[in-house]
């Protein structure tokens, strides 16, 4: 075992090695674009270059670098969008170097705010997206869930000082599980047990997993949480109780006696109150305003989907919601 233990040291060095080797390269590859990317726009701009001159410039670099691939007409048409969708924004041009080439694209094409594509590609950086799972997150409107989730942390920020933003969503998505669309609360929760890699890339991978079913005992009676997750930057419990049906006030009583008996059984004396999120087949914002109202709580009522969400009605709601605020100051 202790040699295990050497051994595995080596691996994970070598490991850190290319990991700091490919975040060089792929450094280098980004500024390349960036700067064929200007150089392309500076020429256009001067009317020097139009789109035939682009075909013959990359069908020069075929014949003197034919071992060279991704200068196609159509990428060096995409350096040029890349340099002018990022030239004015300093902090964002270097934040975009941390990630892929196939990425930024994605990024480019789908965010239209500078505060979406910020939003994705800190996503991608700190969560190590694949470009799958970075085109997934965007299919299921992820920015907007967040964005909506964050006006509705009231009872959360009072047990909280630290920020909490853009940790939860006000819907979680969860196609990834393939439920039918009449399921029973069971079979919800034994999909996500089986599935706890793909559930935490919509909950987060901050989100530790800690147990199903599991078991809290107060007085002489037993009772079980659904879900039970450990955020590693809020450092607390996180209890799931899941619900098939649309949110109903009483459903919190249950929840928040789960909450208690986590912190006084539970909890150990440097970690922060365990909070609850109470997932519902739909939801009344204005029944869970007035249910979370004069909660003591930290808790969050969201609803989940088993398919993916219309992204046109969420856009939309997400800007009446930026609207309302631009009024009310």
């Amino acid at each position: 075992m202790k040699l295990q233990s050497q051994f595995e040291h080596i691996v994970q060095l070598i490991e850190k090695s290319k990991q700091r080797a490919f975040q060089k390269v792929n450094t280098e590859i980004i500024d390349l674009y960036w700067q064929i990317g200007k150089y392309v726009h500076e020429q256009v701009n001067k009317a020097n270059w139009g789109k035939s001159v682009v075909n013959e410039l990359a069908a020069y670099i075929k014949t003197v670098q034919p071992n060279t691939k991704g200068f196609s007409s159509q990428n060096l048409w995409r350096m040029k969008q890349f340099y002018e969708t990022y030239k004015g924004s300093k902090k964002l041009s270097t934040l975009l170097r941390e990630i892929p080439w196939s990425h930024n694209m994605a990024i480019v094409s789908a965010a239209k705010s500078d505060e979406e594509k910020e939003f994705y590609i800190k996503l991608t950086i700190k969560e190590r997206l694949s470009f799958r799972d970075l085109e997934r997150q965007i299919n299921s409107s992820y920015y907007e869930r967040v964005m909506l989730g964050n006006t509705k942390l009231s009872t959360l920020s009072r047990e909280f000082p630290k920020d909490i933003t853009s940790i939860f969503k006000d819907t979680y998505v969860l196609e990834m599980l393939q439920l039918p669309h009449a399921h029973s609360e069971n079979e919800l929760k034994v999909k996500i047990t089986q599935n706890i890699s793909k559930f935490l890339l919509e909950f987060g991978r901050d989100f530790a997993f800690m147990g199903e079913e599991y078991p809290l005992q107060v007085g002489n009676q037993d009772f079980a949480i659904d879900l039970l997750f450990y955020h590693r930057t809020l450092q607390c419990m996180v209890a799931i109780e899941l619900k098939i049906e649309k949110f109903k006030p009483e459903f919190l009583g249950q929840l928040n006696f789960y909450l208690e008996a986590l912190d006084r059984d539970i909890k150990t004396p440097n970690e922060n109150p365990s909070l609850g999120i109470l997932l519902c087949k739909g939801k009344d914002d204005t029944v869970v305003e007035y249910a979370l109202s004069r909660s003591l709580s930290p808790t969050l009522v969201a609803d989940y989907k088993t398919q993916l969400p219309d992204k046109k009605v969420l856009k939309e709601k997400w800007q009446e919601i930026l609207r309302q605020l631009e009024e009310a100051n």
